[in-house]
Order: C-alpha cells, then sequence, then structure tokens
C-alpha cells in the first residue's frame, strides 16, 4: 500500500523570498506614504496576502518584484478605505475645477522635501493619484485601475490633485521663505 503523497505549501516559495523582499516591499510602501507604522502594517497584510496568492491553483511565480505589486495593491487598497472614511465624515462637496485649473503649465523645479510634505498634507484620494500617476509613472487607465474610478473621474480627480498640490506648495514656499 502506497502512502498519498503531501503536497508542499507553495507559500513555502515565500520563506526562502522573505528576508530579501522585506526591505523591499517595506522601503517601498515607506517611501509612498511616509508613515512607519502603516507601512509596516501593509508590508505585513502584502506579505499575508501574498501567502493566500500563493496558494491559489494558477499562482503566479513568486518574486520581489511581484511582492512590490501586491503591495502597491495595499497600498490603494488603504488610500481607498481612508477616502471613503473622510468622505463619510466631510460634509462639505468638492470643490469645482475652474478653466484656469485645466490648463497646467507648471514648470518651475519642486524642492523634493517641501513635495513629500505637501503631498502628505493633501487628502488620501488626491495623494492616491498623484503618487500612483507621477512617483510610480503609471498610465492613467492604470490609476484609475488602481482607485476603482472610470478613466475620466481619474482625469478629472489628477486635474483637481495637481491644483491643490499647487496651491498648497505655493502657500508653504511663501510660508517657508
Amino acid at each position: 500500500m502506497t502512502e498519498p503523497r503531501v503536497r508542499p505549501d507553495p507559500a513555502f516559495a515565500l520563506l526562502g523570498l522573505y528576508e530579501t523582499a522585506l526591505p523591499e516591499v517595506y522601503g517601498y510602501l515607506l517611501s509612498r506614504c511616509g508613515d512607519r507604522t502603516l507601512a509596516e502594517e501593509l508590508t505585513s497584510e502584502t506579505f499575508l496576502g501574498a501567502v493566500a496568492a500563493c496558494r491559489k491553483e494558477y499562482a503566479p511565480p513568486v518574486s520581489t518584484g511581484w511582492l512590490i505589486g501586491v503591495a502597491r495593491h495595499k497600498l490603494a487598497d488603504h488610500w481607498r478605505r481612508k477616502e471613503r472614511e473622510e468622505r463619510g465624515l466631510r460634509l462639505v462637496a468638492d470643490s469645482t475645477v475652474s478653466d484656469q485649473d485645466v490648463v497646467d503649465p507648471w514648470d518651475e523645479r519642486l524642492d523634493a522635501l517641501r513635495a513629500r510634505q505637501v503631498l502628505e498634507s493633501l487628502g488620501s484620494h488626491h495623494r492616491a493619484a498623484l503618487t500612483l500617476r507621477y512617483v510610480d509613472g503609471l498610465g492613467v487607465p492604470e490609476v484609475a485601475g488602481h482607485l476603482g474610478r472610470s478613466v475620466h473621474a481619474t482625469e478629472a480627480l489628477l486635474v483637481r490633485a495637481r491644483a491643490a498640490f499647487r496651491r498648497a506648495y505655493e502657500e508653504k514656499e511663501g510660508r517657508d521663505a
């Protein structure tokens, strides 16, 4: 009588990668959210999500790049959740977009530290859109997919987010001078 063969848990592939991938995933998240506690929580969620994904029938090959992709989704999920919470608390309607906000010839050189501070001061929906578009370099359709919005709604969000960023950046520049 033959003993049944035990199939190894596919999540064990993560174990070999864990020590090298952990700082990469954490660093990716920290550089985008700027909050150590949040980056730690999202890193944990990333690896837990990766374990679950590895156990699916048609799981993708495990790599650091794949884990960074999982982390990007976890961060986008966090921003969506935070925006829903803020929207629930917010009673003021969204501001309207003026014609001059649509044209964006702003080609001034940005101070990186000031830009990071301004980005952190924006609402999560603006921060998510700007980070995915300009820090991660995703196209508008990809940003729309991550944020669960239509392409048209994402384009409008990006216009408002750039305008909000510019206003906050220029205000901060005036205070820092």
